[in-house]
């Protein structure tokens, strides 16, 4: 049993099979997603190399970066030959290129419509596995003055406390607020709940004279804007 579990270091790969040596001599762009991840990995075990085991991972998730990226650290690490420290690497590393993503799109500073919310919003509800509710708190003139998570839940939904939201509105003595929240399964689609909570939220808005502009529904897809459908 030992043997078996015996690593191979890169120096021992086939030739072909060493992904470090690939990029310094063709370049990143010359290596396969198995590839890249092999270096983070560093070594695989008697019967299998890292690429080998790279390949396995990926198609696990169906060769779908975009899934690998929303993996835990536990879930990642049931894969034999995967510890928790070259999970928490390869983690790391996803997270480090979708935030490089995010970066080539200038982000708003001032709210001109669903867009910019989603523009602002996107970086911090796409690629999650549970549900999280946030707010954008706006000045008179729409510009942003604060980013705020309200709450986090499960797979199904989260709760957002109206209370909590003015409380903090007012705090900020924002003029206006945005109300944004994720939905991990994909579906645009508002439930009841999110229906009713919007115009709860919205009537509760126009007693306390903060106006309630939109709430967007983002997917890692794209977004549904309550205000751009005729919903507030």
């Amino acid at each position: 049993m030992e043997a078996y579990e015996t690593k191979i270091s890169i120096k021992a790969w086939a030739e072909e099979d060493r992904p470090r040596e690939k990029l310094n001599s063709q370049g990143r762009r010359a290596l396969s997603d198995a590839e890249l991840i092999a270096i983070l990995i560093g070594s695989g075990s008697r019967t299998e190399s890292a690429v080998e085991l790279s390949k396995r991972i990926l198609h696990h998730y169906d060769n779908d970066l975009q899934k690998l990226g929303k993996v835990s650290v536990n879930e990642l690490s049931r894969f034999k030959g995967i510890g928790e420290a070259k999970a928490i690497s390869i983690i790391a590393a996803l997270e480090l290129g979708r935030r490089r993503g995010d970066t080539e799109v200038k982000i708003p500073e001032t709210i001109t419509g669903s867009n910019s919310v989603y523009q602002v919003m996107r970086r911090h509800l796409v690629d999650l596995n549970h549900e999280e509710f946030w707010i954008l708190l706006l000045s008179r003139s729409c510009k942003i003055i604060s980013k705020e998570l309200i709450s986090k839940g499960g797979l199904s939904g989260t709760v957002a406390d109206p209370k909590i939201i003015f409380h903090i509105a007012l705090q900020h003595q924002a003029s206006s607020i945005i109300l944004a929240h994720n939905h991990p399964s994909g579906n645009l689609k508002p439930s009841q709940q999110d229906i009713d909570l919007t115009k709860k939220i919205h009537q509760a808005g126009r007693i306390l004279d903060i106006g309630v502009l939109d709430h967007l529904i983002i997917t890692d897809g794209g977004y549904y804007s309550f205000a751009d459908e005729g919903m507030l």
